[in-house]
């Protein structure tokens, strides 16, 4: 199969069915039964001539019985000749009279009997008319049944949720680590092997990428992994900045550690730090400015003895605390930018140089986490160092391709709006694809989901407040309807975030990437996926449909781990969409690349006859639709009379 590029993130599955189960065959015509002349009218018919015809009859007898005995009487001399002879002739006029309309009316009997026959044989004709047109009408609707039976035995049941055309950013709303996991490896897992590069900051404590780790691993692929704070010495995100650009980047680490609405002058902090660095001069690391602002509150200690700052600098410091009738409140501020900035002093001060002319370590996988004994302070410091850190590495980057370069930002509810505003935007204009990950829903973050041109993506939440204000964005219109597959593995499966990172900061370059195997089956998803469906029988059951359900604030508490509700908004209105992130459905035979819409609007091939493969083929391509249902005949619909004719199993290669 060929992949579409890192352009479109790929989100999940969605568990559906592109073309509907076509019900019963249509029935066979069966032949009317056979018109003929009936006995019973024919009978019935005689016996009303034969009653009409009484009086002529009984005219006819007596005028023959009374002309005989004329006859004899005239014989016998009883009457004279004349007498005799008007006598007969008379009878004998009544006997023709009478007899002609007995001819007459067995004549019009006669006729009436033909008549009825070529009736008959005129409805026979038309009947055997109506049959061979019903026949080669239930031909044409079978082969139309036969095609829509077809399409729905063979269509596929999962089909790609990809992130919509024009999106920037998704906002990941609620989950568990187990179901973030999910979710990161499945959208690696279609933009590493297609050259794409990923960036995640794990800012939870906990592994969510172990299990993405491990499959990169597997793939051929060697990820660069720092884990702070042990790994801050051989971590530079600020490296190079200017003035500006590392007094902004300190003064946002430093109002980490204020609550959110507390009082506080950012200007005040940038105002300072640039004042120390200009004092410092040229590119100072992190560890220097610490220094300088201890030397401005008026403490230098050792730093001079350490090299952290020259004599000079420290005098030219010392001077500029005691000008103003503000160095008061220079001098408060100092020692609690120093007291922030501390948590950073060994960033970038312990990098090993790599031999020459050896590379520089590059990988497209790059995972940089904090590690779980960090406290709540210092997880705010240092996810805004490096969030704050990578909104500078952006804004000086090139703009490439579109989501090439996707950034995962696990946690991002640890960090301040203003931070998360400032690394979308410097997102958004290079081109990087972010995605925020939710643990819960702060108040400063409310208003910015799925803002703009940001997807929405909802998965278990926990509170129930949380749980109330996503099902109000979500509305209490759209029905989900929930796979059995997603609801048993996501019961089951294994804590894929269960472990600790193993930090690779220092070693010398990844080895080359193979990217064209990359099996999401190796995963810890994969691996009880595939467990689950080991046999034909339980795949089966795997198909099915669990339930249908709203988006209710109960049902959001209780969705699967490795299920989302993806909310967009679309020219015809906003759209939601239940997927599985579950990244051990791509391996699937049921499962496709192509979204929903590419499956249905493909081009329809009609499927070869399996009885005859063509050189020796004898499948089509899994990925190959088969046709389209074609629309139900015109007229009225075929009554259903029974199974359709059986077809030719090419698995036994007999009926």
């Amino acid at each position: 199969m060929t992949s579409p590029g890192p352009g479109r993130l790929l989100l999940g599955w969605q568990y559906a069915a592109a073309y509907p189960e076509p019900g019963p065959p249509p029935r066979r015509p069966t032949p009317p039964e056979a018109e003929r002349l009936s006995p019973d009218w024919a009978a019935a018919q005689r016996r009303e001539e034969n009653q009409l015809n009484r009086p002529l009859k009984a005219a006819f007898v007596v005028a023959v019985v009374f002309g005989l005995v004329l006859v004899a009487f005239g014989v016998a001399g009883s009457l004279g000749p004349l007498l005799t002879g008007l006598g007969v002739t008379c009878c004998a006029l009544v006997a023709v009279v009478s007899g002609f309309a007995l001819g007459q009316g067995e004549r019009a009997l006669r006729s009436r009997m033909a008549e009825e026959r070529a009736r008959i044989d005129r409805v026979r004709e038309a009947q055997e008319s109506r049959l061979f047109a019903g026949q080669a009408e239930h031909a044409a609707q079978m082969q139309a049944w036969q095609a829509r039976q077809l399409a729905y035995e063979r269509q596929k049941r999962w089909y790609a949720v990809r992130l919509p055309e024009g999106a920037h950013r998704l906002d990941v709303i609620g989950g568990t680590a187990s179901g973030w996991s999910a979710v990161l490896t499945t959208a690696a897992a279609s933009q590493l092997p297609a050259g794409g590069e990923i960036t995640v900051l794990d800012l939870t404590g906990s592994a969510v990428a172990l299990d993405l780790l491990g499959f990169a691993r597997a793939a051929g692929t060697d990820p660069l992994v720092w884990v702070l704070p042990d790994d801050l010495p051989r971590l530079d995100l600020g490296g190079g900045l200017g003035r500006d650009a590392l007094a902004e980047l300190l003064s946002a680490v430093a109002s980490a550690a204020v609550e959110p609405g507390a009082d506080r002058d950012p200007s005040l902090d940038q105002a300072i730090l640039e004042r120390v660095i200009d004092v410092l001069g040229g590119q100072p690391a992190i560890a220097e400015v610490a220094a300088g602002l201890r030397v401005l509150a008026g403490d230098p200690g050792d730093d001079v003895a350490a090299g952290l700052i020259t004599a000079g600098q420290a005098d030219r410091l010392a001077a500029l605390a005691g000008r103003g009738t503000d160095g008061r409140a220079v001098l408060e501020r100092a020692w609690v930018l120093e007291s922030r900035l501390r948590k950073l002093a060994s960033a970038g001060t312990g990098r090993v140089p790599l031999p020459q002319p050896q590379p520089q370590p590059h990988s497209r996988l790059r995972v940089i986490a904090l590690d779980r004994r960090v406290g709540t302070t210092g997880g705010r410091v240092l996810g805004t160092y490096l969030a704050a850190a990578l909104t500078h590495e952006l804004r000086g980057a090139p703009p490439g391709p579109p989501w090439r370069h996707t950034l995962f930002v696990l946690g991002a509810d640890k960090l301040r709006g203003e931070v998360l505003d400032r690394l979308s935007d410097a997102c958004e204009r290079s081109a990087t694809g972010l995605v925020l990950a939710y643990g819960s829903i702060p108040a400063h973050a409310r208003p910015r989901l799925g803002q703009g041109s940001a997807v929405a993506a909802v998965m278990r939440l926990a509170d129930a407040a949380d749980a109330r204000a996503a099902s109000e964005s979500l509305g209490t219109g759209p029905r989900f309807v929930l796979a059995q597959l997603t609801e048993t593995i996501g019961g089951s499966v294994a804590n894929t975030a269960d472990g600790a990172y193993v930090s690779t900061a220092g070693l010398a370059a990844p080895a080359a990437t193979d990217p064209g195997h990359h099996d999401p089956t190796r995963t810890g998803w994969g691996m009880a996926t595939a467990k689950a469906t080991a046999d034909s029988e339980a795949l089966a059951r795997a198909r099915q449909r669990s339930r249908e359900f709203p988006a209710g604030p109960d049902e959001l508490q209780q969705l699967p781990a490795s299920a989302m509700i993806i909310s967009y908004a679309t020219p015809g209105g906003r759209q939601a969409v239940l997927a599985d992130a579950n990244p051990g459905i791509g391996g699937l035979s049921a499962a496709t690349e192509l979204t929903l819409e590419e499956y249905r609007a493909r081009p329809a091939e009609r499927p070869r006859d399996p009885a005859s493969p063509a050189d020796g083929d004898a499948s089509p391509p899994d990925d190959t639709p088969p046709p389209p249902p074609p629309p139900p005949a015109p007229g009225r619909p075929a009554p259903n009379l029974g199974p359709p004719p059986r077809r030719l199993d090419w698995r036994r290669g007999r009926f």
